[in-house]
């Protein structure tokens, strides 16, 4: 009896490395907008990486991220019990082009016509059958050779996204047309007239193809990209479970959008039109379609008080937010800031985190709350020579073996059971016990148990900074000594 074929299932790459300033408050090159929970429980991570879980259809993807993100991404997938087959970490952001070259590289190791299905991890997709539909049109058209981007159906003559113009349809391939031309984001009049040819889509960013044939196209048009992303493979390291390119050859690569690289330029590029209920989440205004809204079209999320409010997007991360009488406006206020802006011009929000950035201000950069391997710690209170933070560390989890020159601590543990380390000695604390370590003493703390434990921490001392930490042991391999 004849053996039967198996069908040749999607290796997914998800892309994990953006800032989504635009979503600023919320998002922060730290913690960006792919980590949270924006529309519902789960992350934008999460949500992307379960759509592509099915067996069947997919291996276990690759993610591609940064160092910064690398704990937070991998512990969001365990949580969904979803094992990547890598967690690669680019040193440096190159872009989107070299990201997925490397994709390619590994990918080709087990199989050289491997297909790859490229993945924003911050996008949303409302209709999973319909995405599953113009997957599997994208996967016969990829097995013949060709570089497919999916297009969405247009509703609006959004100037914030790239178009596709579609051609004649590709042969012998249902539901897929070659691709005319790409077009930049363009003004309303120019967008208005692209939705009325009827065939030109809106440019997801979401790509379908063969791994050697991508990578055959990369070397004819951007040569200098497949051979750093081809080096950055060969020299890379296992860093627990990271695989972290070599540094050099990657920052060797030139920094581009797959798009530039090689999708606007190559003969092989193929549509495939979507209606999926897809967004890229890429500002509030973005958002606030997505959400349903009240009888005036205002969308409350979070602790809001709103009378007589027309069109608007307003959302608390933490304080009452209270709005009487406004029209056309998006209010985001968090713990440590408050965005009031113009809903029509909600694709400016990136002015205002430059200017941040500009002033040294590190609110473009982090949240109060700071997200660590281990758990999390929030500033609740600072002055001069005090600093009071709330930590919390998780099941089975501990800090760094560490000492501080300049601070002392004195921690309280308010719920769960720590396990501390001082000196010499080993104990535990219970709810409501104290303990107290004096600057220069070797410490550390653990959560031994399997509940969350909380404590609040006072620091006391002429210097606070968390660059006051010499690690001597670190079970997440930041040891400095």
């Amino acid at each position: 009896m004849a053996k039967k074929e198996t069908a040749t299932r999607i290796t997914p790459v998800l892309l994990s490395g953006g800032a989504g300033t635009r979503l600023w408050p919320l998002s922060r090159a730290l913690y960006p907008k792919q980590l949270y929970p924006l529309v519902n429980e789960r992350s934008l991570l999460q949500e992307t990486a379960s759509r592509v879980r099915d067996a069947g259809l997919f291996t276990p993807p690759i993610v591609i991220s940064n160092d910064t993100h690398r704990f937070a991404i991998a512990e969001q997938l365990r949580a969904i019990d979803i094992a990547p087959q890598q967690l690669v970490l680019e040193p440096e952001g190159r872009n989107t082009a070299p990201a997925v070259a490397v994709a390619a590289c590994l990918a080709q190791e087990e199989n050289a016509k491997a297909l790859l299905l490229v993945l924003p991890s911050d996008h949303l997709i409302r209709d999973p059958k319909r995405f599953f539909e113009a997957v599997a049109a994208g996967k016969a058209a990829a097995e013949k050779g060709s570089l497919v981007t999916f297009g969405i159906v247009p509703t609006a003559p959004e100037t914030g996204y790239g178009y596709i113009e579609r051609g004649a349809p590709l042969q012998e391939v249902e539901g897929c047309f070659e691709v005319s031309r790409f077009v930049e984001k363009p003004d309303r009049p120019t967008a208005e007239k692209l939705l009325a040819t009827k065939a030109t889509y809106w440019n997801s960013g979401i790509f379908l193809f063969r791994a050697d044939s991508f990578l055959e196209e990369l070397d004819r048009l951007q040569p200098k990209i497949g051979t750093a992303a081809r080096k950055a493979v060969a020299g890379a390291s296992l860093d627990f479970d990271f695989f972290r390119l070599e540094r050099e050859a990657f920052a060797a690569s030139p920094s581009i959008s797959i798009d530039y690289a090689v999708m606007e330029h190559t003969p092989a590029a193929a549509v495939v039109p979507a209606d999926m209920g897809w967004s890229d989440v890429g500002s509030w205004a973005a958002l606030q379609k997505i959400e349903t809204p009240d009888a005036q079209g205002t969308v409350q999320v979070g602790d809001v008080i709103a009378e007589d409010v027309r069109n608007a997007y307003l959302r608390s991360e933490g304080p009452l937010l209270a709005a009487l009488g406004v029209e056309n406006v998006i209010v985001v206020a968090t713990k440590d800031a408050v965005l009031v802006l113009d809903r029509d011009r909600a694709e400016e929000v990136k002015t205002i985190v430059e200017k941040l950035k500009a002033a040294g201000r590190e609110e473009a950069e982090q949240h109060p709350k700071v997200h660590r391997p281990w758990g999390s710690y929030e500033t609740i209170d600072a002055g001069e020579r005090f600093q009071v933070k709330r930590i919390t560390v998780g099941p089975g989890k501990k800090l760094s073996l560490q000492k501080h020159a300049h601070r002392a601590e004195h921690w309280v543990v308010v719920h769960g059971t720590a396990l501390v380390t001082r000196g010499g000695e080993s104990f535990l604390l219970e709810e409501n016990q104290s303990t107290y370590i004096p600057a220069g003493t070797v410490h550390r703390l653990e959560n031994a148990t399997e509940e969350p434990l909380h404590l609040i921490e006072v620091q006391s001392g002429k210097y606070l900074g968390e660059d006051d930490i010499v690690r001597l042991d670190d079970v997440y391999g930041r040891s400095e000594g």
